[in-house]
């Protein structure tokens, strides 16, 4: 059996209640609201997934609260509180510009190497973060996931919306170090918005299905934070993919986060060209994965209470 709150099932469920009462059927059918109704429809399971999607909406304000609650626990007793978004892409890109900047002396497109570092850090630290949070999250909320009854999709979304807010401050940040270095993106920067929406699209699409993995799967904290390290060498976050043999750049663009590093640093600081390979990658790669991994989720969602 499945308890499911469809509009129409609604409506069938109130309608049933309203003539077991000695009220006519059809005669408060105009005043139903399908999602303020108490009632609850039984059915059996379907078959099919269907994307409820709406029911987001309808939880909004619970969203909201679990984003608000994450960043309360984030930074409780905490020392420097928000500050920690902005530290850690911050001393990573002063430690690059030493080592790959300064003593490897690896080009960086004409920028200097510091926001060049700086603006492949912003993507790539947020999508660490945001990965790494969403595909934990179910395993790590077990009561509300037993005791409570709502979209299970909000607590990787929640997650994910917290990492979020760290990368406007990480933004606002790399906004101080262009007026330092004298370096204006201009019209580009209308692109940001676009660059940050294929990221959530990729992260989200990767934290569902690995969140729902991850329930079952309990090894999946040991090879998931490997496999972010090693995606981590395979991106050009410390280098230009022009230093990458041509024989081994098909590689390169096929790997989802060279276009969205790529994208971020033509929005920040103006690289001459955008290489729509690797960007036309990452859109298919990031589409299908939010396709796969809303799927996923809502195909397994069933069990997570049983086995969480």
């Amino acid at each position: 059996m499945n308890i499911t709150e469809s509009p129409a099932g609604l409506e069938t469920a109130s309608t049933a209640g309203a003539a077991s009462h000695g009220v006519p059927s059809g005669e408060n059918d105009g005043d139903l609201d399908p999602f303020s109704n108490p009632y609850i429809l039984i059915e059996a399971k379907s078959p099919r997934v269907r994307f409820d999607l709406r029911q987001l909406w309808v939880y909004r304000e619970l969203l909201y609260f679990l984003i608000w609650r994450d960043i309360k626990i984030r930074y409780k007793q905490t020392l420097l509180g928000a500050g920690w978004a902005i530290i850690q892409p911050l001393f990573t890109m002063l430690l690059f510009s030493l080592f790959f900047g300064k003593l490897a002396r690896i080009p960086s497109d004409g920028v200097p190497y510091p926001l060049f570092a700086y603006a492949g850090l912003l993507p790539w630290t947020f999508f660490a973060n945001a990965f790494g949070d969403s595909s934990s999250s179910l395993v790590s909320n077990p009561s509300l996931l037993t005791k409570l009854y709502f979209p299970r999709m909000l607590i990787p979304v929640a997650a994910v919306g917290v990492d979020l807010l760290d990368l406007v401050l990480g933004v606002a940040v790399f906004g101080a170090f262009m007026a330092y270095y004298g370096v204006s993106p201009g019209f580009r920067l209308l692109l940001l918005p676009l660059a940050v929406l294929l990221c959530l699209a990729l992260v989200l699409g990767l934290g569902l299905a690995l969140s729902a993995m991850h329930v079952k799967y309990r090894d999946l904290r040991y090879a998931l934070p490997f496999a972010v390290q090693l995606l981590m060498f395979a991106s050009p976050l410390i280098y230009a993919p022009a230093l990458v043999p041509k024989r081994w750049q098909w590689a390169l663009d096929l790997n989802p986060l060279t276009g969205l590093i790529e994208s971020f640093r033509y929005a920040l600081i103006g690289r001459p060209r955008l290489n729509f390979a690797a960007l036309g990658s990452s859109v298919a790669i990031a589409c299908g994965a939010l396709l796969t991994g809303l799927w996923y989720f809502q195909r397994r969602q069933a069990d997570f209470a049983d086995i969480v």
